[in-house]
């Protein structure tokens, strides 16, 4: 049993292979033999020590969007049996503060994580409570599978941006979770879905996967175009996804009057952005956030199982656990989408 041990920012090498050793599992508990992981933006901050990600404490073991099999159960364990296909929450709360007694658990005071805080994915075995194990079909792929993750957070911030049928949709950002947004919104409804995004290749995989329209936003200019798509030059729902202060500002000069606006993007802790007081009040433009995944993962799970999501032209490259590095660079490329980790090669 490997997995690679993510020993620090500021450590060359910043990972290593080692062996791992597991216990039987306690009562409630599932060893996992991991099949499919998928590297995040989380875990490029975490890469680069970047203040304000994922606090973590090397050595651990990375990566929080997975999926495998049931390869061993604990006495008390009722949800799944060895042999089952599982994709994997990595999210876990205390269940006892302020936040989670308010049904906030997504701002849990205790949050803490399979692959961040305690070791995940970036191996070929898990071992994790049996709350945190989904079900997938056995039919799915298991790179489909591990896309459960993000998907239960892109869920989320759907459930946030409010979407009404007939709506139009500008997602600004193509990387996996633009491109996750972009589906969604179609399904949710939406009359129109625009994607802005300046790297060709994303642009591409968007209109294959039910984009109305693409921009690239260095050589257009966004409210023309939404002008040209839809004949207005704002859009009833924006939603970010990069996190920046360019496109989060984009975002409000690119909202219509009453849009809603959804920031979902990770922005730097410290980061600002200018916001147009007067745009905001006269429009009444409805700004809001969205934090990870709280009581998402099963729908995404649900929809996976039925097929009715694009998800593997959004898989650009496979990597083995030796590979990290050159697979964290990938993933930091514009020539990929979403990277995967396939540790049993």
């Amino acid at each position: 049993m490997k997995g690679t041990y993510f020993l620090g920012a500021d450590h060359t090498p910043r990972f290593e292979v080692r062996d791992m050793q597991f216990a039987g599992p306690g009562p409630h508990e599932v060893l996992v033999r991991t099949e499919a992981c998928g590297i995040c933006g989380t875990d490029i901050h975490i890469y680069k020590g970047e203040k304000g990600s994922a606090q973590v404490t090397p050595p651990v073991v990375l990566g929080h969007e997975f999926a495998g099999v049931v390869e061993a159960v604990g006495s008390g364990v009722t949800l799944v049996k060895p042999g089952d296909h599982v994709a994997m929450d990595p999210n876990m709360y205390c269940g006892t503060c302020m936040p989670c007694r308010m049904g906030k658990k997504q701002n849990c005071e205790n949050l803490f994580a399979l692959g961040v805080n305690v070791d995940g994915g970036f191996a070929q075995y898990c071992m994790c409570r049996d709350t945190q194990v989904f079900k997938v079909d056995p039919a799915l792929d298991f790179d489909v599978a591990a896309m459960a993750e993000p998907l239960a957070c892109v869920i989320h911030g759907i459930d946030q941006a409010g979407i009404r049928p007939g709506q139009s949709v500008l997602v600004i950002g193509g990387g996996t979770i633009g491109l996750l947004m972009v589906q969604m919104a179609r399904l949710s409804g939406a009359g129109a879905v625009i994607l802005s995004e300046p790297i060709a290749l994303r642009r591409k995989i968007a209109l294959e996967v039910g984009t109305d329209a693409v921009i690239d936003p260095v050589r257009e200019e966004i409210r023309a175009r939404l002008l040209e798509e839809t004949g207005r030059d704002g859009a009833d729902v924006v939603i970010e996804c990069v996190g920046r202060r360019p496109t989060i500002e984009q975002a409000f000069q690119a909202a219509g009057f009453g849009a809603s606006v959804l920031l979902f993007g990770v922005p730097a802790p410290e980061a600002e952005a200018s916001l147009p007081l007067f745009d905001v009040y006269k429009k009444e433009l409805r700004i809001t956030g969205s934090m990870i995944n709280p009581d998402t993962h099963q729908r995404a799970v649900n929809l996976l199982n039925s097929g009715r999501l694009e998800i593997r032209k959004l898989i650009t490259h496979h990597y083995g656990l030796e590979q990290m590095e050159e697979a964290l660079q990938m993933q930091m490329s514009s020539d990929s989408i979403k990277v995967m980790i396939h540790p049993q090669e």
